[in-house]
């Protein structure tokens, strides 16, 4: 059965079985990830045919994020085997990055989002990578996160930034830049 009522009282169960509140840190932090693999599911699914190198490395993303999800939604004593974040995932998106920074013009404004609409959804997605990464970093105050998914959702941000840069220069449309 997909609806069970045990949060119908405002509480959830972590991995492990303890019951939070649906407001604690842990669950805003693993929630808002889970937020942040919807618009990057969004995002894989607007450039799926015309990118279809960056569609498998989004895809790879959400599996990601999937395990981040499940990391921070478990308690420090749970006898479950989890799978781990991949030890390159951070050198894999800094890869990326670099590559896709060699083929963009220097950047010497900031950038408004936009200029396409597979360009403005990157935006989207980063900037709710931004806020995954307050989240987690709230919830570390309490609870232990391990410093490679800081670092992971960190470069995530870093590369959807730059990967929205690439998809409005592939489309051959003009970034929106901000003057003042």
């Amino acid at each position: 059965m997909i609806y069970t009522k045990t949060g119908d009282n405002g509480t959830t169960s972590l991995v492990g079985g303890t019951r939070v509140k649906k407001c604690d840190p842990r669950v805003e932090a693993y929630g808002t990830v889970d937020e942040l693999n919807a618009h990057v599911g969004v995002l894989a699914e607007m450039i799926r045919t015309e990118h279809e190198g960056y569609f498998d490395i989004l895809k790879g993303v959400q599996n990601n994020l999937f395990i981040v999800q499940t990391l921070l939604a478990t308690e420090a004593d749970c006898k479950y085997e989890l799978p781990p974040l991949p030890d390159d995932a951070v050198e894999k998106l800094e890869g990326e990055i670099d590559r896709l920074q060699e083929r963009l013009p220097r950047l010497r404004n900031f950038v408004i989002p936009g200029g396409t609409l597979a360009g403005a959804q990157c935006h989207v997605a980063r900037t709710v990578c931004r806020r995954a990464e307050r989240r987690i970093v709230e919830m570390a105050e309490t609870a232990p996160v391990a410093d490679e998914i800081g670092r992971y959702i960190n470069r995530l941000s870093d590369f959807l930034f730059v990967l929205s840069r690439y998809l409005v220069v592939a489309a051959k449309a003009e970034e929106s830049i901000y003057t003042n």
